[in-house]
């Protein structure tokens, strides 16, 4: 068991890839407090399943990344349970329609990049505080291949993905010297929800450049992602994994 008595903070964790992180960081006996916006009958099910099943602490919790003053809150419960934090997941993330750069206005740039990066700084902020102190941790940016490649159109997904990946090169620079470690990982076009904004020329046109000609499983995303939470990969910082099917 690659996680055995470490303690993970999962955000995105209702669906997609964020619901296999949630399975396979369980399975290898972690606890988790898993993050979602709302709750559903649904999660909160999963979520029973898997704590009876791995015997593992798993916690909801809810808060929107929206909004600063929630997770403040959130994290002030994390806090307030007095244990060490191994692992940072930053998985929660938007999309948008695809649209051409002066298409889309700025209000909408601005709301992508609030989700996709500021929020995800402002809680890897708060978490990495408490890394600091005990001298240890791995931090794990969702990203995308889009951030990298510069795909056409969604100019604020593509953008706010490549932020991502410059603050965990830089994040890696800083934090290493308290033995924490910060990686990414960039999912080519995986088989979650988000693709139903994708029309079906462009879904193609992605097939087609993927050299196995496959979508991804959100659980190949959640394999990589218990690569870098472990120590298998303990002397690996400031790397993005592509994981794409050989685009």
């Amino acid at each position: 068991m690659l996680l055995q008595g470490k303690t993970a903070i999962i955000t995105g964790c209702s669906k997609g890839i964020g619901k296999s992180l949630l399975q396979t960081f369980a399975q290898n006996q972690c606890n988790i407090w898993a993050c979602s916006r709302k709750p559903t009958e649904e999660f909160e099910v999963l979520i029973e399943q898997l704590t009876s099943k791995y015997n593992v602490n798993i916690r909801p919790l809810y808060f929107d990344l929206a909004e600063e003053s929630e997770i403040k809150e959130a994290m002030s419960t994390i806090f307030s349970s007095k244990q060490n934090i191994d692992i940072l997941v930053n998985n929660a993330g938007v999309t948008s329609p695809n649209a051409l750069f002066l298409m889309t206005p700025i209000q909408k740039m601005k709301e992508v990049f609030q989700i996709n990066f500021f929020s995800q700084i402002i809680l890897t902020q708060y978490v990495t505080r408490l890394m600091v102190k005990q001298k240890s941790g791995s931090i794990i940016n969702i990203s995308s291949i889009a951030g990298i490649d510069g795909d056409p159109g969604q100019l604020e997904y593509v953008s706010s993905k490549a932020a991502m990946i410059g603050a965990t090169k830089k994040l890696a620079n800083e934090l290493a010297t308290y033995n924490i470690r910060v990686n990414a990982i960039a999912p080519g076009i995986t088989e979650t929800d988000m693709i139903d904004q994708m029309s079906n020329e462009i879904l193609n046109v992605n097939l087609t450049q993927t050299n196995m000609k496959r979508l991804g499983h959100p659980n190949e995303i959640a394999s990589a992602a218990l690569f870098l939470a472990s120590s298998m990969s303990s002397f690996m910082t400031g790397q993005v994994l592509r994981v794409d099917g050989g685009r």
